[in-house]
């Protein structure tokens, strides 16, 4: 072989392994991004002093119990227990008087066995003998009277004439079994008061997202559920969902983090390939303590600056920090009113109302 031979076959053989690399480096460039090894993150969790959460989601029984009140908060409020579950706001209230005490096994075992009046959440409190305080009843106490409620309105709209005769008629049914009168609110006006207080609820309900779309290499479930875990996000009850906890115990989550369900449920998840996630802020679930909007724009910034992504709206526009600061007043308003109101982000009555 003379040297020119010997010179092309070299420069072929540098050209097809160069062929071969950039083949290779394509490939591997348009795979999805994927999760660190568990060794490396734990690594990193040690570096940063993070420890894995052991919170989850509260599930919807626990978001849609009205006396999940911090113990600092009840005390302010002598005469409404914890497990309070009615108020006149955004409950019609019907008494029942007693000619006698009743027990709370009894009333327990007359109430019945749907808590709701179509759409409507419906309940009984009693008035114990011996605290003289208005709880649900509890086995082993005696009450002198009972009051049974349904609430006026929620998302679903407004009570209409259908719930309320299924109330009275449920109502009615628990009185005779504990051998007590009721006595009912006239139906039209608690009609026509749940329509103003559902006119009031849509005109300042508010839930928020942003979508991030990935601006170059798509991720995998992993990568997303990794970077949001960084920034306190654990994993919720249902799958292509996380949630960051609220500062205490049985609140709703602060924000929901959202990715396709069947990519979670995935049998190799690491090969899935997402282009964008939703992050998700329902504005009356959450108190203002919380500063939960300032956070949403936290870590929207941090998870797009991390995962080469851009934030945008569900019709994929792009939201700018004025855009974000616009928002923010909007919102400050909106919370005013409902502290006017004595529906403030985050109570239980606004969690009610906007459920």
């Amino acid at each position: 072989m003379n040297n020119l031979q010997l010179g092309l076959a070299i420069f072929g053989a540098v050209l097809l392994a160069a062929v071969i690399a950039h083949g290779a480096w394509t490939s591997r460039k348009s795979l999805p991004k994927q999760a660190e090894p568990e060794a490396t993150r734990d690594a990193e969790n040690a570096y940063l002093g993070d420890g894995p959460s052991e919170r989850v989601e509260p599930s919807m029984d626990e978001i849609d119990q009205v006396g999940s009140l911090p113990a600092d908060e009840f005390k302010s409020l002598p005469s409404l227990r914890k497990d309070r579950l009615l108020d006149a706001l955004i409950d019609v209230m019907a008494p029942i008087s007693l000619e006698n005490a009743v027990s709370g096994d009894a009333a327990l075992a007359s109430l019945p066995a749907t808590r709701r009046a179509g759409s409507k959440p419906f309940a009984v409190e009693g008035l114990n003998a011996a605290t003289q305080v208005w709880e649900a009843p509890v086995a082993g106490q005696r009450y002198s009277a009972f009051q049974a409620g349904v609430q006026l309105a929620n998302r679903m709209g407004a009570i209409n004439q259908i719930e309320y005769s299924e109330f009275v008629t449920k109502a009615r049914a628990f009185a005779d079994a504990v051998g007590g009168e009721p006595l009912f609110p006239e139906m039209l006006d608690e009609v026509a008061r749940a329509k103003e207080l559902d006119q009031f609820a849509v005109a300042h309900d508010a839930q928020l997202s942003f979508v991030l779309r990935a601006r170059q290499a798509a991720w995998s479930a992993g990568y997303i559920q990794q970077s949001a875990a960084r920034l306190g996000f654990v994993a919720g009850v249902i799958p292509g969902r996380m949630v960051l906890p609220a500062s205490q115990e049985g609140q709703p989550p602060v924000l929901v983090l959202s990715f396709d369900t069947q990519a979670a449920l995935a049998e190799t998840p690491e090969q899935t390939a997402l282009r964008e996630f939703t992050l998700s802020l329902d504005v009356p679930q959450v108190g203002r303590t919380e500063k939960p909007f300032e956070r949403m724009c936290e870590v929207a910034l941090a998870l797009a600056a991390s995962m080469e992504g851009s934030i945008t709206d569900d019709n994929g526009g792009q939201i700018r920090a004025d855009t974000m600061e616009a928002i923010h007043a909007d919102l400050q308003n909106l919370c005013d009113t409902l502290d006017a109101r004595d529906l403030s982000a985050g109570s239980p009555l606004a969690r009610r109302l906007f459920s």
